[in-house]
Formats: structure tokens, C-alpha cells, sequence
């Protein structure tokens, strides 16, 4: 399954199924078939973006720290991180926000 969130401001924005899920779990969603994140919640789920961009990458880097202090290889994390995933979101988010629109996923 995929994720399409659609707006009236921007182009639609497709994530696969695990991807869009953490996002809208992150941001307090529900990641059912259909949704929307109205304006007035769009300044809360940016935050919640960002914060947990930065909680990934301080884990990311707490865990490779780690591992080199004790001698053994650097971890393996996923090939696209958090970041990379998230911006594009975020982006949206707040063109959306400044637009006064919806996103809608699931429609």
C-alpha cells in the first residue's frame, strides 16, 4: 500500500506503507486509509517532525559512538534516515499552513 497525501497548495506527495505510517505516528495520526491534518494542526505536527528528526539522529549517532568505544564494526541503520523522509513532509506542512489548507491522504 501506498500513502498519497494530497493538498491543494502542492503536488501530491506518495510514501510506501511503513514510511507514511511512522510519519503519521509521529505527528499523532491515525495511519488508516483515509485522513486529514487541518491547518491548525500543522504547527504541532512540524514540531513533532523535527523533534524526532533530531531524537533519530542523536540515537543514530549515540549508537555509533558506541559501538566504536567498544571496539565493534559501525551499526547498520536504514539507507534513507528519518531526515530525508520527514523533510519533504515538513515542506509540505508548512506550505499548506501558510496556505490555510488541508492534506488529505486516502481519498
Amino acid at each position: 500500500m501506498l500513502f498519497k497525501f494530497k493538498s491543494k497548495v502542492t503536488g501530491d506527495l506518495i510514501m510506501l506503507e511503513p514510511n507514511g505510517k511512522r510519519v503519521l505516528e509521529i505527528i499523532g495520526k491515525d495511519a488508516s486509509a483515509q485522513g486529514i491534518i487541518t491547518p491548525d494542526q500543522m504547527p504541532a505536527a512540524i514540531a513533532a517532525l523535527e523533534q524526532a528528526v533530531l531524537a533519530d539522529e542523536a540515537e543514530r549517532k549515540g549508537a555509533t559512538e558506541k559501538a566504536h568505544a567498544a571496539g565493534k564494526p559501525t551499526p547498520q541503520f536504514e539507507a534513507v534516515s528519518l531526515r530525508q523522509r520527514a523533510v519533504p513532509f515538513v515542506e509540505m506542512l508548512k506550505r499548506c499552513q501558510s496556505e490555510g489548507k488541508e492534506i488529505v491522504w486516502g481519498v
